[in-house]
């Protein structure tokens, strides 16, 4: 996984043939459905209908209903669980304990297949393995936005952005905070700031290799950046002081 990986489209369809994790984290990409397509709220639960309902613009809300509506159909494939009847929950935060760390299913299934879901302008990106995973897809920002939220990276990254060219920086940004991200969320960290500072990612073309994990960059198209990290079984993993991210961004579920 040090090369970039060419997701499947994922549309609607009669079934999936599910593929052996064993053989590496699978992933999906979910474009947005036309706008004058009907939601299709059927598989989602109660917690997702809500969180969809409070979205305010149109075109996100039609994203996470068929972003979701895809996580379930995939997770329906590779746990044999009726799409409808999956419980999603989530485990224990790293840093303080808490119900709010990496999303999973509930029940056996989950210590079998891991799953991870990243949405945003119009893509998602859905990941599922058979070990820890985090997948995450960001929309490449305007270049004043990428030099404002930069500054919050690690110090050789901001450093590597410097030397980038003007033209292409704002994508090496996204790159960026795509790997960062995602591993973040295989982690069951969460982005907080302390952890955009500590993590160091890589914002050149090879992503950072964090001990007992793999990085990828994951193929897209332009105008988007994106990332899965996995956990590689059997591996020591590098053990850093966690802060607690119950106020960031431990996912977009």
């Amino acid at each position: 996984m040090t090369t970039a990986i060419a997701p499947q489209v994922l549309v609607r369809g009669p079934g999936l043939t599910p593929r052996a994790l064993s053989r590496g984290p699978l992933l999906w990409v979910v474009r947005a459905p036309a706008p004058d397509t009907p939601l299709d709220l059927c598989l989602l639960d109660a917690e997702e209908r809500r969180r969809a309902a409070a979205l305010r613009r149109p075109a996100e809300r039609a994203l996470y209903v068929a972003a979701h509506s895809a996580l379930r159909r995939v997770l329906s494939a590779y746990t044999g669980l009726p799409a409808a009847a999956i419980r999603l929950t989530r485990l224990a935060c790293p840093g303080c304990g808490g119900p709010h760390g990496r999303p999973a299913v509930a029940g056996p299934a989950g210590d079998r297949v891991h799953y991870s879901l990243s949405h945003t302008g119009g893509l998602a990106l859905l990941g599922l393995a058979s070990r820890p995973v985090g997948v995450d897809v960001e929309r490449v920002p305007e270049p004043t936005l990428a030099e404002e939220a930069g500054r919050s990276l690690h110090p050789c990254e901001r450093q590597q952005l410097t030397g980038t060219p003007p033209a292409v920086r704002a994508a090496a940004f996204a790159r960026c905070w795509s790997r960062k991200e995602a591993y973040l969320k295989a982690t069951g960290e969460g982005v907080s700031l302390d952890a955009l500072r500590d993590v160091y990612a890589g914002a050149g073309f090879a992503p950072a290799q964090p001990a007992g994990w793999r990085v990828a960059d994951v193929e897209v198209p332009v105008g988007w950046a994106a990332a899965c990290v996995v956990s590689v079984p059997g591996a020591p993993r590098v053990r850093r002081p966690v802060p607690c991210a119950s106020r960031g961004n431990h996912d977009r579920r």
